[in-house]
């Protein structure tokens, strides 16, 4: 497989790192959060900002849209999460149900509610429907960083700051199994397309594979960046993911093989900077998004081709 990747377009505007990119209300809208405590909207038809901004007290780390309700999660360096609807265009609630930032918020349509991680050790469930505080839960004394849901085996994946990736029951979260994966923290789990494997990156920037099906077997370890890894994301076909890394690089894999297939950087193309932080594989064009320390977003024109 032979895979190319071009820059065509590099959205500047925010003051501060980017930490996260969440989808918008439209495929071709995406989101995103800065250091300069501002939420921003893109249009990736225009290459453009749109009209739209919201400024919060706190150095934002993590947001997260929920098409159902059409209100934006953001969560800060504090421990808040904002709650803001966007057809009112107003704040609705802030939950202070941390003490420490917000590494990640995810939401499930399957249990109605959405998810928080944060740097106390503490994951929590909120209600999507009362948009109150359910259940917080101490997983460690490290910091949680990201957290991923099965729905084939209704299964939520957590990795930590101690190394660890911990398995709990999606509606008991009881914990089913718990696992040393990386050398230092486990900084980003998710489970692939077809939910057979959890993929997780570390700041030992290994990528490690682990069998859903037979109790997560370790299935390989890959070293995959020079530094920490971020994020990964896959594409909307399911056969290529991508992972972002603190050493400036964004790499591309083979989904079926997890083969390394192509480098971005500074050295090859019109690469990041600085830290790579976020990964947004957009269904619109099959644009891939990115951001970093660098205060930029660049959208990448990602084409693949299969050798006959």
């Amino acid at each position: 497989m032979q895979i190319k990747a071009n820059n065509i377009a590099t959205l500047k505007g925010h003051n501060g790192s980017i930490y996260d990119l969440s989808e918008g209300s439209d495929a071709f809208h995406i989101f995103s959060a800065s250091g300069d405590k501002i939420i921003a909207l893109w249009n990736l038809a225009t290459m453009q900002a749109e009209n739209f901004a919201a400024t919060l007290p706190q150095l934002l780390y993590e947001i997260c849209y929920v098409p159902e309700k059409n209100i934006l999660l953001a969560g800060t360096a504090s421990g808040a999460v904002h709650i803001i609807d966007l057809t009112e265009k107003r704040e609705l609630k802030i939950l202070q149900h941390h003490t420490s930032a917000i590494f990640e918020i995810k939401y499930s349509a399957k249990t109605n509610c959405f998810y928080t991680c944060s740097g106390n050790g503490e994951f929590a469930v909120c209600s999507l429907d009362t948009l109150s505080v359910l259940k917080v839960k101490k997983v460690c004394d490290e910091k949680v960083r990201s957290i991923d849901f099965n729905y084939i085996t209704d299964e939520l994946a957590l990795a930590s700051g101690d190394g660890n990736i911990r398995i709990y029951n999606l509606f008991s979260l009881e914990e089913k199994y718990s696992f040393n994966a990386h050398r230092f923290s486990a900084n980003v789990v998710r489970y692939t397309p077809d939910n057979k494997t959890l993929i997780s990156g570390g700041k030992d920037a290994h990528l490690n594979f682990w069998d859903v099906g037979n109790n997560y077997q370790h299935i390989k370890s890959v070293p995959a960046h020079n530094f920490a890894i971020y994020d990964i994301v896959f594409n909307p076909a399911g056969t290529l993911f991508a992972t972002a890394s603190r050493d400036k690089t964004i790499k591309i894999w083979n989904m079926q093989t997890f083969d390394f297939l192509l480098r971005i950087s500074i050295d090859n193309t019109d690469g990041h900077t600085h830290s790579v932080n976020k990964l947004l594989w957009s269904a619109y064009k099959n644009y891939l998004v990115s951001a970093g320390d660098d205060r930029t977003i660049r959208i990448w024109d990602v084409s693949a081709e299969t050798e006959l």
